[in-house]
């Protein structure tokens, strides 16, 4: 793979864990939702009249469209996302005060990076993965390195350890990888975790989690309480089917997670994001459905093509990378090719040109990709 890619800053200051202006925000205050009233003093029928919120409601039309789910949306969503977040945290045995809400996890690591780094501070991810680490360091003026992946495109632990600089802050690790589909190994896991310095924030992504099931993958919750500065990063997005809603959260310790909450924007998850989210999470039965379809299909669909002569990276996600190079292909040719026959995959970018990303399907949509990439590659 390529050598690591920087953009160093000079300078240094002391390491606080956030920025004093991070350290002067207060959590937005909102006007008290009714049912927390309700809730608190186990009273019915209370009124609110604090948040300039309109008492006639929307269009009938609009309220049509979203009574069945008993939404109003002229009221503002719980700002807290109390009910959700009672029951990630049951979900996860851990308290209230260490799950943070976001409007899906791109929301949650450009949070991450404006909440805990600033000025010279620098930052290490990995180089192929989620492009949005990029996205979040170069919006927040932030100094990084990329850190190659092995040429299995597995992870390198060694990499990204060698790229910790004494002003590197924080670190972000998708397991399973996007768009590799790679994990890291328990082992692996627990280097990073312990030979890191206390002083970085580490953050799993964790957003494949559920279609992992290697014998040697291990989720972050395993080593929480052996790294204080340690964030989990889940999503709403993949397993659970709720992409358009945008819903992730991020669970940690409390002193990380308040700061969080003094960045976040008022009223992040909308009211009927939360509702689904609830819905989702308690139905594990069909989430396992469709885990179980992927673990099938993404093994017939890898193997049929490597039939085709081109390679397939292991993968632990919803998703297979294909090098088509084998067949004297770029990614954008087969993407271009695929297009046109009405079936779209994702070309990638350097330094990953020569492959597809593509995600596992219904069997019937499987079957169909499975016939036009033979009419593509097999030749």
């Amino acid at each position: 793979m390529a050598e690591p890619e920087s953009r160093q800053a000079t300078g240094g200051h002391p390491d606080p864990l956030v920025a004093p202006h991070v350290a002067r925000m207060v959590p937005y205050k909102p006007g008290k939702p009714v049912a927390e009233l309700e809730r608190e003093l186990g009273i019915r029928n209370a009124i609110k009249l604090a948040s300039n919120e309109n008492p006639l409601g929307p269009s009938p039309h609009v309220a049509a469209l979203l009574g069945e789910a008993g939404l109003r949306p002229e009221i503002y969503p719980d700002g807290s996302g109390f009910e959700l977040r009672q029951a990630l945290a049951a979900h996860h045995d851990v308290a209230m005060n260490q799950v943070v809400l976001g409007n899906g996890s791109n929301e949650l690591i450009d949070l991450v990076c404006r909440t805990f780094a600033y000025g010279d501070d620098h930052l290490v991810f990995g180089k192929p993965s989620f492009v949005c680490y990029w996205l979040g360091s170069v919006a927040s003026n932030l100094a990084y390195t990329e850190a190659p992946l092995k040429d299995d495109l597995a992870w390198d632990v060694d990499a990204l350890l060698s790229a910790v600089t004494p002003k590197t802050k924080i670190v972000f690790v998708a397991n399973p990888n996007n768009p590799t589909g790679a994990h890291m190994t328990r082992a692996d896991l627990a280097r990073l975790v312990h030979e890191l310095p206390p002083r970085v924030v580490l953050v799993l992504d964790e957003a494949y989690v559920e279609f992992a099931d290697a014998d040697d993958f291990a989720s972050a919750f395993e080593f929480r309480a052996e790294r204080e500065r340690l964030l989990v990063l889940r999503t709403f997005s993949k397993a659970y089917g709720l992409a358009a809603l945008r819903v992730g959260y991020v669970v940690g310790a409390p002193e990380l997670i308040d700061y969080l909450n003094r960045m976040r924007a008022p009223f992040n998850v909308n009211a009927l994001a939360q509702r689904a989210a609830l819905a989702a999470l308690g139905d594990p039965e069909h989430v396992a459905k469709y885990v179980a379809l992927n673990r099938v299909e993404r093994a017939r669909v890898g193997e049929r093509l490597e039939a085709l002569g081109l390679t397939v990276a292991p993968s632990q996600a919803n998703f297979l990378l294909v090098d088509v190079r084998p067949r004297g292909f770029t990614g954008a040719q087969v993407y271009d090719a695929l297009l046109s026959k009405g079936v779209i995959v994702r070309p990638m970018p350097p330094p990953l040109e020569g492959f597809v990303r593509i995600t596992i399907g219904l069997e019937t949509w499987n079957d169909r990709l499975l016939e036009v990439a033979t009419e593509v590659c097999g030749g």
